[in-house]
């Protein structure tokens, strides 16, 4: 779906839930939220509304936590948002070796047990081999570097996962 920043203005407020609910993962709230906010003057109007509603919450952990492992359970089980299956599959994670994903479950449950949340990561950006050495080194970050590291592939995310949906300024 490509619709211009008009169009999402004139969305009724379940289809802007609707459609744009999942730009942060299984967070629709933050765009039920945001949607008060229109008329978004343009694609990056509406993406600074997201971050700044993303950076005022007293608690933002909790976007983190609503990631799911990279080739984990909900990987295989078929479970992961569409967004997050082709994000997921497009960076090799779905291609994981029996080593691979070995190290990969690994380093999962060292991260969430070091850090309280799982290791998000805009996987579009990367390819497997990247986000395993990733993962790899950032296991051996402190709380607070990893939460903001966390936060700002959140931001990442949704970028991408925006001008998927919406037409960029440029493109009108």
């Amino acid at each position: 779906m490509n619709m211009d920043i008009a169009a999402v203005n004139a969305l009724p407020y379940e289809d802007f839930v609707d459609i744009l609910g999942n730009v942060v993962e299984k967070c629709p709230i933050i765009t039920a939220a945001v949607w008060s906010g229109r008329p978004f003057l343009s694609l990056a109007a509406l993406e600074a509304a997201i971050s700044e509603f993303i950076d005022a919450l007293p608690e933002s952990e909790g976007i983190l936590r609503c990631h799911p492992d990279l080739a984990g359970r909900d990987h295989q089980s078929g479970s992961l948002t569409r967004e997050s299956h082709d994000e997921q599959a497009g960076s090799g994670m779905g291609a994981l070796n029996s080593g691979e994903a070995s190290r990969m479950a690994r380093l999962n449950q060292e991260y969430k047990e070091r850090f309280g949340f799982p290791f998000v990561i805009c996987a579009r950006m990367h390819d497997k081999e990247n986000i395993l050495r990733q993962l790899s080194a950032r296991c051996q970050n402190e709380r607070a570097v990893e939460r903001a590291r966390g936060i700002e592939e959140v931001k990442k995310i949704c970028h991408l996962r925006l001008q998927s949906l919406v037409l960029t300024d440029s493109r009108l």
